[in-house]
């Protein structure tokens, strides 16, 4: 190398390593990051024809469940039952291009729906502009990474706020199952109330359809015919035919109320409440709304986001939930990508909130449809968003005569498949503490609302972390070795400032009720406050004046430097190995007096 060459070295030193700042952005600008964040192109340019059946199919019988439910889904919101079926189309582009999980299938679910409801009561408006405040937060928490935030909300929070979801909207489809008078009811509670009060104006022909529909959907739910290799091919054709009707039976038997409503209506009568008329063809496209009018009060977007309040974050920390719990079930050993995931469902709310769409998510119920039908790319999102792009275009003419009892009858059913009641006996076995959170949350969010639910349980969440923080367990054990009556308390994790009192106070009970030796064990510490080991310390001395002995066995040398800072005179009883017998044998010959002859 030349001594002119500027790559060369000055003063002998290595060349210096790019900044922090510049690794990043090189990271971030290259071509495999952006492939990355644009996962269509990884999977389109590898695409083979064989996969293009294979998701035809999964998205045509995906669509067919997403067309009623989104009708469903769209009038538990209180929006017009086209919104339910745009927020199925959009969003199915849009994470056919950004989503990294095949199976995953995002449109409206129910709880986003029923979160929804009581702000659409208000004004319409609010749907749309609540899809593009959720793709911001969700885009916003994924452009920063802070995913891990999610981790905070535990198992028995999320089963739990689901049971509360399931049983507010279940009970919310009680109105239209028995073509009730009067308020369905924002929560479980009031629904139920406002059920036995207006018990009287039960309609007779609703009640049939809609509990026959229930009763054939679970039984259709439950058709499964079982072959081997020894079956014949008639027995596996009709096996095939057998599981094709089991998931496409919510389309079927709406499909089948719709037309026996439609052969009622041409002999001029019609005993069951329809749907009504829906307004097809394409949206309007345009921003979504930053103002509207509720009564004769003109809201601006401040006002509107005044009204949203607090409450209003539950949407987007709901819906990332789903998406990513959804994809983590269904993505088998593969990593998830949890950055990309709130990449995609922000960008499909974001988009689909300029084309008249209420907030969606992964659906668990479409997505397990859509593994079991052998999805093979995200291309079956759009397959599926194509046909109900179709539906919505071309056949809303038929959508007129669907009985809204069959749509309840859907909804109901699809509820029961989400409660985890295997949760309940298993948290009662292993941990009853989080069985008590699990109570909080469905609790309160069926009384007061699915938000204070959510808040609920993730209150009692923190607050079970800080009283097992503040309450650990010393692990003690009693032994003997020789003569010696010993206990052993462990010291395990990590021990905080909130620990201190109880530490002591626990050392000194154990103690006490077993004499002389005590061996404090460290090889399970992690970390330790500076006021957790002061107060350790003077309740050994404490304990030392009263005839107690003590050992610190196998701490680390960082946890030693701080406890001998504290105390220098402990120095001799610092001891490590596989064994403690051989110390505490030690401590004995110690004590023996010396015999002068």
């Amino acid at each position: 190398m030349d001594a002119d060459d500027p790559r060369r070295p000055l003063h002998g030193h290595a060349p210096a390593e790019p900044s922090r700042v510049r690794r990043a952005a090189t990271k971030l600008c290259g071509l495999e990051s952006w492939k990355r964040r644009v996962p269509i192109t990884t999977w389109l340019p590898n695409y083979k024809l064989e996969y293009l059946f294979r998701d035809f199919i999964a998205g045509l019988t995906v669509g067919l469940t997403s067309i009623p439910q989104g009708i469903a889904y769209a009038i538990i919101a209180g929006l017009p039952p086209q919104v339910g079926l745009y927020s199925s189309i959009f969003p199915g582009f849009v994470y056919a291009i950004f989503g990294s999980c095949k199976d995953v299938t995002v449109g409206p679910t129910a709880i986003l729906a029923a979160l929804l409801a009581k702000y659409v009561a208000k004004a319409e408006a609010f749907a749309y502009l609540a899809a593009f405040l959720s793709g911001c937060v969700i885009m916003l928490l994924g452009a920063l990474q802070l995913g891990f935030l999610l981790d905070f909300i535990s198992k028995p929070v999320i089963s739990g706020f689901t049971a509360a979801a399931a049983l507010q909207i279940g009970a919310a489809q009680l109105k239209s199952l028995f073509r009730l008078t009067g308020s369905s009811g924002s929560t479980f509670l009031e629904a139920v109330i406002n059920f036995f009060k207006n018990i009287k104006t039960i309609h007779l022909w609703d009640t049939v359809l809609g509990v026959s529909c229930i009763v054939i959907l679970l039984l259709l739910k439950r058709l499964k015919l079982s072959t081997d290799e020894h079956s014949t091919r008639a027995r596996r054709r009709l096996a095939s035919i057998c599981l094709h009707i089991m998931r496409a039976r919510n389309a079927l038997v709406v499909f089948a109320a719709a037309l026996l409503a439609y052969l009622l209506s041409l002999k001029g009568t019609l005993p069951f409440a329809l749907t009504g008329t829906i307004m097809g063809g394409l949206p309007h496209f345009g921003p979504p709304p930053f103002s509207t009018t509720v009564g004769n009060q003109t809201l601006g977007f401040q006002d509107m986001l005044v009204v949203f309040g607090p409450e209003g974050f539950v949407m987007p920390l709901v819906a990332i939930l789903e998406s990513i719990a959804i994809a983590r079930a269904f993505a088998g050993s593969k990593p998830v990508d949890g950055t990309q995931e709130m990449l995609a469902v922000g960008a499909c709310n974001i988009v689909s909130s300029f084309c008249q769409a209420m907030p969606a998510t992964g659906s668990f119920t479409r997505t397990a449809l859509n593994h079991a039908c052998g999805v093979v790319t995200p291309a079956g999102s759009m397959f599926k968003a194509l046909l109900v792009l179709l539906s919505v275009t071309l056949l809303t003419d038929a959508f007129y005569y669907i009985p809204r009892a069959v749509l309840a009858a859907v909804i109901i059913v699809a509820m029961m498949s989400i409660i985890e009641l295997a949760i309940i006996p298993t948290l009662w076995r292993n941990s009853k503490l989080e069985l008590v959170v699990y109570g909080v949350t469905v609790i309160v969010g069926c009384t007061l609302g699915l938000e204070y639910g959510i808040a609920a349980g993730a209150g009692g969440d923190a607050a079970r972390a800080l009283a097992s923080s503040a309450r650990p367990n010393l692990h003690p054990a009693v032994f003997k070795v020789g003569n010696q009556s010993c206990i052993s308390l462990t010291l395990t994790g990590s021990l905080g400032y909130a620990s201190a009192e109880h530490c002591a106070s626990a050392a000194r009970a154990h103690a006490r009720a077993t004499p002389l030796v005590v061996v404090l064990d460290g090889r399970l510490l992690v970390t330790v406050d500076l006021g957790v080991a002061e107060s350790l310390l003077t309740t050994i001395l404490d304990l030392e004046e009263q005839g107690h002995r003590f050992l610190f066995w196998n701490f680390s040398a960082r946890h030693r430097r701080l406890l001998l800072e504290l105390q220098p005179a402990f120095q001799d009883k610092f001891v490590a190995g596989p064994s403690i017998d051989q110390h505490i044998l030690a401590l004995d010959i110690q004590r023996r007096p010396t015999i002068v002859y």
